[in-house]
């Protein structure tokens, strides 16, 4: 509760917090008439976050996931519980991740006799790694994968001459203080020990077929693995498409990041040229990143060039309604899933994308969007579809209805068949 003698301001964002909380979706959703001890539950899962609880409104990735298909399912019968390390390091040096995870571990395993009461635990990647010494069955989720991280991430001095331009002028104007990490030692420990965890769990969800593979090529045995894809909340399918539709925007959304090595990830410098390459188009940037510097060179390095820098989710497809039909740019180097892909694309966005994610999976060439390998491909389709208003147009149609399939429901009737399948077959082994 507000304390006295605070002002009006001080007092109004506690009793703004309070509500929220008392409608946070931290909690686990009850199905209708069943209460939290009843046996009537299809099955009981206990949900591992690899973070503290975040506000309601700015969960991203493998938090937004969990939130989002742990409501869905509660309305399918199934009980889920959401379990957070009690204790965190947030500010340990990158090169000594291992300690932070270490007391992680620690922290999760303090809460193991709550955890294994459920008849699953699921975790990020490699964050149900404690548990593979237990026999309730253990599922890691992959959404991507830190191997496939390392492997698409070049060193800058190896960009095309293009691209290396760009990162020459970040330095310039000191928005990253390097072109290079100095180690990755800290991600090839992280990838060595998803492996792991990922050989040894019960199942493995990967949601892509991309990640799939590279946890085949890991040495995951294929029968292990299941491809279930993300969704994305409810109020991306929400009417939302205005009377009047602006000209044609190039849109980038998505996550920026901050330093170097993810800014070369998410093909920053790809996402320049492109701008760059069409000065009298209006653009939109609708992105995450805390690098202000980086914010601040961004609004002024094209002419028509419009931003949304950490805008509540929520918020983003009213921001995107008007710009029905528009291009949306995917400049990634590697990617698990995308969201924003398949966000975009439920707002009528039309997608021109390197191959990356799920995107090789729901881009049909020249039908909903367009694949593409090189920055010149990319150039040469946008300009195709700006001349062309009737075929983007029909483009923007097909790609909206292409989302169809990752309403929240679809994807946890998915799980859930998945969760009946694991837990019969533990059953049958404690019979053995």
């Amino acid at each position: 509760m507000p304390k006295k003698g605070y002002d009006l301001q001080r007092r109004a964002f506690y009793a703004t917090r309070s509500l929220l909380r008392a409608f946070s979706s931290d909690k686990p959703k009850v199905p209708a008439n069943v209460s939290a001890n009843s046996h009537k539950y299809k099955i009981k899962i206990a949900f591992i976050h690899n973070e503290k609880k975040v506000h309601i409104g700015m969960h991203t990735g493998a938090a937004q996931i969990n939130q989002l298909m742990a409501q869905a399912l509660g309305d399918l019968g199934v009980w889920v519980k959401h379990f957070y390390p009690r204790y965190q390091l947030a500010d340990t040096p990158v090169h000594l991740r291992g300690i932070a995870n270490i007391l992680f571990f620690y922290s999760m395993l303090e809460q193991k006799e709550k955890m294994l009461k459920f008849d699953i635990i699921q975790g990020t990647t490699y964050t149900p790694l404690p548990f593979l010494a237990f026999k309730v069955p253990v599922i890691c989720h992959f959404g991507s994968t830190c191997r496939g991280f390392l492997s698409s991430v070049p060193a800058t001095k190896s960009l095309p001459g293009s691209e290396r331009r760009i990162f020459q002028e970040l330095v310039k104007y000191d928005i990253i203080p390097e072109f290079d990490l100095k180690t990755f030692r800290p991600l090839e420990d992280i990838a060595d020990v998803e492996i792991i965890a990922a050989e040894r769990a019960t199942v493995c969800i990967a949601t892509s077929k991309k990640v799939r593979n590279e946890l085949i090529e890991a040495g995951v045995p294929p029968e292990r693995i299941a491809v279930v894809h993300n969704a994305i909340e409810d109020y991306w399918f929400n009417p939302q498409r205005p009377a009047t539709i602006q000209a044609p925007h190039l849109v980038f959304l998505g996550r920026l990041g901050n330093d170097v090595f993810t800014l070369k990830l998410k093909g920053l410098a790809r996402l320049v040229n492109f701008y760059r390459a069409f000065p009298e188009v209006p653009k939109t940037t609708v992105c995450m990143t805390t690098n202000r510097k980086l914010k601040d060179w961004l609004r002024v390095s094209f002419p028509k060039h419009y931003m949304f820098v950490n805008l509540r989710k929520d918020l983003i497809p009213g921001a995107l309604a008007p710009l029905y039909g528009s291009l949306l740019f995917l400049s990634s180097r590697y990617e698990g899933f995308s969201l924003s892909l398949i966000e975009g694309m439920s707002q009528g966005l039309v997608p021109i994308s390197f191959p990356v994610g799920v995107a090789p999976e729901i881009i049909e060439s020249g039908v909903n969007g367009f694949l593409v390998n090189t920055e010149k491909e990319a150039e040469e389709r946008a300009k195709e579809l700006l001349k062309n208003n009737e075929k983007r147009l029909t483009m923007a149609k097909e790609a909206q209805k292409t989302t169809e399939h990752f309403h929240s429901s679809r994807i946890a009737e998915e799980l859930l068949a998945l969760y009946q399948k694991v837990k019969k077959e533990n059953s049958l082994i404690k019979k053995i």
